[in-house]
């Protein structure tokens, strides 16, 4: 069958080198369309998007870009995924699938997907579907969030360690406590065997990622844009040697710039993939406090390092630890530990990602992305908003609306700038 018109052989041609000889559980290579469609997906559909996981994990992924590209209506993709088991008695399914599909549209280009494919064929990046024998199951429990694929470049070794992986994160602005302390916690997890996974930011993420590198240990970095495009620029000598020594993964095609948003899903994955995880130094609002959300929620262990009273980056640790049952943890021993006890903790709701914080009632994730997809300086017409926010035109409207209010954003022209 051919896809975006595309011939078959034409598909096997861009597919192949992103998955060399890479094979599924049960031991044989996965299709090729398959595989075509799911890379198509990780540019159509935004990170966390339930309702894309739901489409392709009940119909296939290319059954369900073909759902997408030939226009179907929302009432016979509906009607598809109940006779495929999906109950609908409590859900209005016609209404979320007419958004999805006005969200997913606007994104539907073949040339965007060549272009992907080829950029990961050029950085030697590959495709990882749920069905290979190297996926993290642990982001299986993400359920309709898991991702739909992972881009990932690195060692074979270092992804089948996934599963005996801790994580360390904390604040980007780390004091040198902080670092001190994510330099013991990373060298003694290593010596202990676990795989060090973090978000490569800058502070406490690059101090545990160099430690477990320089220990001769294995490091795991999750990256909120294409494993082609190393973010931030100043760690790509860092990212670099990740991605030769240890592995550095996105759900996100090559081509993909990181946004707040993104970020946000990408905590999620660090705290699926990871045994547990430990916040080693973090202010009252830090963006590592999503990663424990996403922890807690998850029913993963969290640990919390505590700091000095006095200190305003370790707030959000006291905080953990104070109101949300986050067991306090000083050394590597006791990070170890965790492991094993399994908890349910209360969700964080106020935490944004990469350092960056709001108020529960700031903006919602709509607004969020909207705001990611302005430019400061040239106006973008309603379309491309949308195309780049991962939304449909109508809840772009409705977001710049509440925008406009707030006096972030206006007007100009055709389109509309983003003015803080």
């Amino acid at each position: 069958m051919s896809i975006f018109g595309l011939p078959d052989q034409q598909v096997r041609a861009l597919a192949t080198p992103v998955r060399s000889d890479e094979t599924t559980d049960a031991g044989v290579p996965a299709p090729w369309a398959e595989i075509f469609a799911r890379a198509a997906w990780t540019g159509i559909a935004e990170p966390g998007d339930g309702l894309a996981g739901l489409v392709v994990n009940s119909l296939g992924a290319t059954t369900g870009l073909t759902a997408v590209l030939e226009g179907w209506a929302p009432a016979r993709v509906a009607a598809v995924l109940i006779d495929a088991g999906y109950d609908d008695s409590e859900d209005e399914l016609g209404t979320r699938l007419d958004q999805g599909l006005l969200r997913w549209r606007p994104r539907l280009n073949s040339v965007e997907v060549e272009r992907s494919l080829a950029q990961a064929a050029r950085v030697g990046a590959r495709l990882l579907l749920p069905t290979d024998a190297l996926w993290p199951r642990s982001l299986n429990d993400l359920l309709a969030h898991t991702p739909l694929a992972l881009w990932w470049r690195g060692t074979e070794a270092a992804l089948a360690s996934i599963p005996q992986s801790i994580a360390l994160v904390g604040a980007r602005a780390a004091t040198g406590y902080g670092e001190h302390v994510a330099m013991e916690a990373a060298a003694g997890l290593v010596d202990r065997g676990f795989t060090i996974v973090s978000g490569a930011a800058y502070g406490i993420d690059g101090t545990a990622h160099r430690t477990a590198l320089a220990s001769h240990g294995s490091t795991v970095a999750f990256l909120a844009g294409g494993v082609d495009r190393f973010y931030p620029a100043g760690h790509d000598g860092l990212l670099a040697k990740i991605a030769t020594d240890g592995a550095v993964l996105s759900e996100l095609a090559c081509g993909s710039a990181p946004t707040k948003w993104r970020f946000l899903q990408r905590n999620r994955l660090i705290a699926a993939a990871s045994l547990a995880t430990v916040v080693l130094e973090a202010g009252w609002r830090s963006g590592s406090l999503n990663t424990a959300s996403h922890a807690a929620t998850l029913g993963r262990p969290l640990g919390a390092v505590p700091g000095p009273v006095t200190s305003p980056t370790s707030a959000g640790c006291h905080r953990l630890i104070r109101e949300f049952d986050a067991v306090c943890v000083t050394t590597a021993a006791e990070m170890a530990e965790l492991v094993g006890e399994r908890s349910v903790q209360v969700p964080l709701d106020y935490a944004e990602a990469d350092g960056s914080t709001s108020d529960p009632e700031a903006r919602t994730s709509d607004q969020v992305r909207v705001f990611d997809a302005l430019s400061g300086r040239l106006p973008r017409p309603l379309p491309d908003i949308a195309r780049r926010a991962g939304l449909s035109t109508s809840a772009v409207r409705a977001a710049l609306g509440a925008l406009d209010v707030d006096g972030v954003v206006g007007e100009r022209g055709a389109g509309w700038v983003r003015l803080h």
